[in-house]
């Protein structure tokens, strides 16, 4: 049977439409059952009041439950390859941050390679971490402090989270950077290395702005410098570290990464979702409750910021031959 001209167009045009229906129509029906948030480290933490803050405003805009999920264990790494060896359908993401770019250098055998395998989805939250010092320590200001350190090598103790955690690389960078000694004490976790910094058995430590700031403002620590290229909202009378020693910049970022092979619609949707919620002002609000700015970057740019961030901190890990605990 010979069709006329205008129906074989209408159905040739309906046939190359075919091929589509099936991403539009999984798009469209993203999600139809609970998504899961993956962090790589116990509750209580920074990346977990992050998670936990962005979970329940995501769940209503989705119309899904966004179940947060903690797999602490392996300095993150076993919760990413958890994620990246799960199905690409949208349905378990992982809270990534700068531990995730030290992590790619820190570690020569990892079962994956973070940067290839995962699909950047949505930033989440820049912050800054603090210079603290013990108020035993008779610097004021970062000048005083480097010169103070510069006059007493070796004596001034570094405390961090852990040998390669992010307290500890900013801390080498600035050391780096300056020019001063001084011994790294890495415990294990940032509680119990700001307990000992309140204590005095510890001088310094790099430390986060959310589980330090009340520490701050009651005169228990002093806060000489926050690590951000610009001040912080939360401590605007602290000065920046690069103000005094230019091109430093050692910000925590955080966001959310999916399998590589998960189909691009669904991650799309996922950053409109998300950027939107970052919009609203009860979320910037919230964010900066927790000492950061929102950060909404579209996938491209998240990937950007991540690989950026991967190679900065690259060349700390080998330039200080940092190895992991």
């Amino acid at each position: 049977m010979k069709l006329p001209r205008r129906q074989f167009l209408h159905l040739a045009a309906g046939a190359a439409a075919l091929p589509a229906l099936p991403r539009v129509a999984r798009a469209q029906a993203y999600p139809m059952r609970p998504v899961r948030i993956v962090i790589g480290l116990p509750p209580g933490g920074n990346q977990d009041a992050i998670a936990r803050l962005i979970a329940p405003l995501l769940s209503e805009w989705l119309g899904q439950q966004i179940v947060v999920d903690n797999h602490p264990s392996g300095d993150n790494n076993l919760a990413a390859e958890a994620v990246i060896r799960s199905p690409p359908d949208g349905y378990t993401l992982l809270l990534v941050g700068d531990y995730n770019a030290i992590n790619a250098s820190l570690y020569d055998k990892l079962g994956f390679d973070f940067v290839r395998d995962t699909a950047p989805v949505a930033s989440l939250i820049r912050a800054p971490a603090v210079l603290l010092v013990n108020p035993s320590v008779p610097a004021k200001t970062v000048p005083e402090f480097i010169a103070y350190a510069k006059a007493n090598p070796g004596r001034l103790t570094m405390a961090s989270a852990g040998s390669g955690t992010p307290p500890h690389i900013a801390g080498e960078l600035f050391k780096m950077m300056t020019g001063v000694n001084m011994l790294h004490v890495p415990y294990r976790g940032g509680g119990p290395a700001l307990i000992d910094l309140l204590g005095g058995q510890v001088q310094v430590l790099f430390g986060g702005l959310p589980a330090s700031i009340e520490h701050i403002r009651a005169g228990k620590l002093r806060a000489l410098a926050v690590t951000t290229v610009e001040r912080s909202p939360a401590l605007p009378d602290i000065p920046t570290v690069a103000n005094f020693v230019p091109g430093y910049e050692a910000s925590t970022f955080f966001g959310l990464s999916a399998p590589r092979a998960t189909p691009p619609e669904i991650v799309e949707r996922l950053n409109r979702e998300i950027n939107a919620i970052l919009a609203d002002p009860v979320a910037k609000a919230r964010l900066a409750d927790l000492g950061g700015t929102a950060l909404a970057l579209s996938p491209a740019g998240f990937e950007k910021l991540i690989a950026e961030e991967t190679e900065k901190w690259g060349k700390v890990v080998r330039a200080a031959n940092i190895k992991p605990e």
